[in-house]
């Protein structure tokens, strides 16, 4: 099972977004660009929504039969573990082995030995095709390498052979998650955690590692676009060196996570792809829900008393909802409205003030993030809020295509 060039993925965590979703694709794809569509969601959202892995497959089925989709498509089992995959094996095709949480734990001084015996031809003055410096590949370098990653790919190992134990080799996309750590993980890294990999047998079609500078939840870039753009390109060399001397597939690309509404780094994604022919995988978080939120203030009446509602309980409990995502936000609580201001809105501007558009004057990036991270408080209010959507489903489905279609695809595809 080999995945397209071009792949995003579509987090939706109430389940009912699915055909705004792939109309957005589609429209893309009628331009010519072949985008497959990627349903994620991880087991925490499950949790807290109280779903199950198999009801993103039913989403994304009942969505492709609707609207008469017959391209590739696939259910991915967002940032999954050994002790969180077992439920998603039925009915995933797409895997992301998140092993961030390994990264740094300690090898033997044998397996880092014997690694670096394995790297010997590469030490040295390295040149990789494209890259306008060979790397320089010392002993210490290659013992650091495999300190922090030798346990990491082996634990990407024992998922992808639990997996081939479950549903068979080549039948399911491999992706391998590191994204979520503080540092980033240079282009000669990824070049070591790749052979790794390969050395383990995992054929790995996508990989996230951790650029330099701040991917929080929803919002947009921070960092220096130079560097960005920089590691974004060695990293799209090094994968094609790794594709071509490691034996790992030749559709393996880079996969960026958090990647919804990093709008700065979108045109340098771009020309960088088209410049060197090359795939890419976009994970666009959960925008979804954010216009969700929208779509219901816009709807007005009772729409809009659910999502002032949605603020207020995230307001009051922001500390608890932040905090499994304290990474991944930066959030200025003395920028946030008060629950009394907020109640005294229209529904434009409450949408106004939630919608990414950087430069209008109601947009506000911590409101936007505490929403973000506050689903759970949607999720609390079973079918109050879902019964909403489904009111409420033409004004939402219209916010959720345009998002991923005017904001993100057509950034990313110049269309």
């Amino acid at each position: 099972m080999k995945l397209a060039k071009y792949s995003i993925g579509v987090g939706d965590r109430f389940a009912h977004q699915g055909k705004a979703q792939l109309r957005a694709i589609m429209k893309a794809n009628e331009a010519g660009v072949g985008i497959s569509p990627v349903w994620n969601k991880s087991n925490r959202e499950h949790i807290y929504v109280h779903t199950h892995p198999a009801d993103v497959r039913k989403e994304a089925d009942a969505a492709v039969a609707a609207l008469g989709y017959n391209g590739p498509y696939f259910v991915d089992a967002d940032h999954v573990n050994l002790s969180t995959v077992e439920p998603f094996v039925e009915t995933a095709n797409f895997f992301t082995l998140d092993v961030a949480a390994f990264i740094g734990k300690p090898s033997s001084s044998r397996d880092v030995a014997a690694f670096v015996a394995s790297c010997e031809k590469y030490m040295g003055e390295l040149k990789i095709f494209g890259i306008d410096h060979p790397l320089r590949v010392t002993k210490d370098l290659l013992e650091e390498i495999a300190s922090k990653f030798l346990v990491a790919t082996q634990q990407a190992s024992e998922i992808y052979k639990y997996l081939v134990e479950k549903k068979g080799a080549g039948n399911f996309v491999t992706e391998v998650s590191m994204d979520e750590v503080e540092s980033p993980q240079t282009p000669v890294y990824m070049l070591f955690i790749l052979k790794m990999l390969a050395d383990k047998g995992v054929p790995v079609q996508t990989i996230a590692p951790k650029f330099t500078g701040r991917f929080n939840k929803g919002v947009d870039y921070r960092g220096d676009l130079n560097q960005f753009a920089k590691e974004f390109e060695e990293d799209v060399l090094v994968i094609d060196y790794a594709v071509k001397n490691f034996g790992l597939p030749e559709e393996l690309k880079l996969s960026v996570h958090s990647g919804s509404d990093k709008f700065s780094i979108y045109p340098v994604m771009a020309e960088i792809i088209k410049k060197h022919d090359k795939g890419l995988h976009l994970k666009t978080a959960g925008t979804t829900w954010l216009e969700e939120v929208i779509g219901l203030a816009l709807a007005g009446g009772d729409g809009l008393e659910c999502a002032k509602q949605i603020y207020a309980n995230s307001f009051n409990r922001s500390e608890e909802l932040c905090a499994p995502y304290a990474d991944v936000i930066d959030i200025d609580t003395k920028k946030l409205p008060t629950v009394e201001e907020v109640n005294t809105w229209t529904g434009e501007k409450f949408a106004n003030t939630l919608r990414h558009i950087p430069g209008h004057p109601d947009y506000n990036s911590n409101f936007r993030q505490l929403i973000h991270v506050a689903y759970k408080v949607a999720a609390e209010m079973g079918e109050t809020y879902t019964s909403l959507l489904e009111k409420h489903e033409d004004v939402i489905a219209q916010c959720v295509e345009e998002n991923i279609y005017e904001r993100h695809l057509k950034r990313l595809f110049n269309l």
